[in-house]
């Protein structure tokens, strides 16, 4: 299918050409775009606006893991265990092009450790069945150092390996956007609400105001449903009228929602080397510590530190930084230190549950449950929130049932995006395979049109080709140097100093191709909080 072109102008107009929508969803991650797919499947007439880009927040940075989750299982969470592993194989087969199966290797330093995670592993394995990916295996210290050579030798006694996926959370989360209006569904960035419609008499959510961030016009959407999917932000759409604007930059988080701040730093391959993932499942202050190999870099992490405070471009504390750096360099072979880091980024994690007390620190996030809630207001507003990328197809799932069961929109209890496959995925009977290494591979079934765009053997870094900004900004709704670099390509994220070097040249490809101001300055100004003060 040739991809459908992403003309700004042709998408206001097409918003303007509609006098209601079955459903509007406010929200541009993963939620919100997977509820997008799985109504525009059902033949619902869909519209989706997000406030910035596509994958802006929580979504865009993640640890890039397709799990079950480890800790869930050794919080007895076997329900939500069971249902990430099967949505987990769902993800590979429906987007093969942008996620993968990844070994782990758990190092162990205590024999009686390497029994217990093993062991634990294996209850895994029985969870997931059919759905598993390999075989949990115990390793003497010879193969741990074999399968994990960047592992630290000193009093090292074996380790365990386990299967899970990785995929690339960005992209991912652009590629169901581009599946939701390859079904009809209509989907604009850069498009901040500004309030809630309600029907005049019964008080009822009949639509939303929203404002085109580039021209300044505002636009009123009526809509049959609305969804708020919108994660950390959640409260603030809930509290909104017709007359009421949300601040989109801060605000202080109401009590539906508990964020958690993930903190992970980047550092070069050197420091991990090997196709396998570190995993270290209790640190010494109880965290979960990863080292993921992704992109030619490799991520280490992550945090989990209360916050109170939102924004859209949450800051790593450097009592974050060093935790991360301390805690790796008692497992990596290559001890990493602070002027070893090419880029560092947090994100927050929407987590459903209770705050404290009103002025008072919230309390400690690590146990609450990562499971998502939805729920339906009096006044009809959908609104979701929690869960993680794994299972954001079941979450789109429970919107869409929640809505049939409150007779909102008749609907029918069908589950219809199992198979439904992701923008980019081949055919299962191709032969072409795509090749993981290639530049060109994460496009899927889109790498031949690349390949005859312009500038597509001109290679601005070893990450982006000019045919890349190009194809960004006509096929996949980039409008700013942020937009390419941050999302349509991963540079922000793997090395700022890279992306800040090569951000002129993709500004003046950008403009060329939108007309407009690819916001240049304001991503130098980004990109200089991404790398770390030595």
């Amino acid at each position: 299918m040739k991809p459908l072109q992403t003309d700004r102008a042709q998408l206001m107009a097409r918003l303007a050409s509609v006098d209601e929508y079955d459903l509007a969803i406010i929200g541009g991650g993963a939620t919100g775009l997977g509820t997008a797919v799985d109504a525009a499947v059902r033949g619902l007439k869909v519209v989706l606006v997000e406030a910035h880009d596509f994958a802006k927040g929580t979504s865009s940075r993640s640890t890039k893991l397709i799990h079950g989750g480890v800790r869930y299982l050794a919080q007895g969470h076997l329900p939500l265990v069971w249902e990430a592993l099967h949505e987990r194989q769902t993800l590979l087969r429906n987007a093969p092009h942008l996620a993968h199966a990844m070994p782990f290797v758990m190092p162990a330093y205590r024999r009686t450790d390497q029994w217990f995670y093993g062991l634990g592993l294996k209850l895994y394995d029985l969870l997931a069945g059919r759905a598993g990916l390999g075989p949990t295996q115990f390793l003497n210290r010879n193969e741990t150092l074999r399968k994990a050579p960047g592992t630290l030798a000193t009093h090292l006694v074996g380790g365990v390996q386990y299967w899970d996926g990785q995929f690339d959370d960005a992209r991912l989360a652009l590629a169901l956007a581009r599946t939701a209006a390859a079904h009809g569904a209509l989907v604009i960035n850069h498009m901040p609400v500004t309030g809630l419609l309600t029907a005049f008499g019964t008080g009822k959510v009949c639509g939303l105001t929203c404002t085109d961030a580039e021209t300044g016009l505002a636009h009123a959407i009526k809509a049959r449903c609305v969804v708020n999917a919108t994660g950390v932000w959640v409260d603030e759409i809930e509290a909104m009228t017709q007359t009421r604007v949300a601040d989109t930059t801060q605000t202080h988080v109401p009590h539906a929602v508990s964020p958690s701040q993930g903190v992970h730093v980047v550092v070069d391959a050197a420091f991990w080397p090997g196709d396998a993932a570190l995993l270290v499942p209790r640190t010494q202050d109880g965290r979960v510590l990863f080292a993921v190999p992704w992109q030619g870099k490799v991520l280490l992490g992550t945090t989990d530190t209360p916050k109170s405070l939102v924004e859209w471009e949450p800051q790593a504390l450097d009592s974050e930084i060093d935790q991360i750096l301390e805690e790796a360099g008692k497992y990596l072979a290559k001890v990493p230190t602070r002027s070893d880091v090419t880029s560092v980024w947090a994100g927050l994690r929407p987590l459903a549950g209770a705050q404290s007390d009103a002025g008072k620190t919230p309390s400690a996030t690590q146990n609450i449950s990562r499971e998502h809630s939805v729920k339906v207001a009096t006044n009809g507003l959908v609104s979701v929130t929690g869960g993680k990328w794994t299972t954001y197809r079941a979450m789109a799932a429970d919107v869409m049932q929640c809505i049939r069961k409150a007779h909102l929109l008749s609907l029918t209890a069908e589950d219809v995006t199992v198979h439904t496959s992701l923008w980019g995925a081949q055919p299962p009977e191709s032969n072409d395979t795509l090749a993981a290494n290639d530049a060109y591979g994460a496009y899927g079934t889109d790498a031949p049109l690349l390949r005859e765009i312009e500038g597509h053997d001109h290679w601005l870094s070893p990450h982006v080709s000019e045919a890349m900004v190009r194809f960004a900004a006509r096929y996949e709704y980039a409008r700013t140097v942020e937009d390419v670099l941050a999302r349509r390509k991963r540079l922000l994220f793997l090395d700022a100093k890279e992306a800040a070097k090569i951000a002129p040249e993709v500004a003046s490809l950008l403009e060329a191709e939108t007309g407009m101001d690819a916001q240049l300055t304001a991503f130098l100004t980004l990109a200089e909080t991404y790398q770390v003060r030595t």
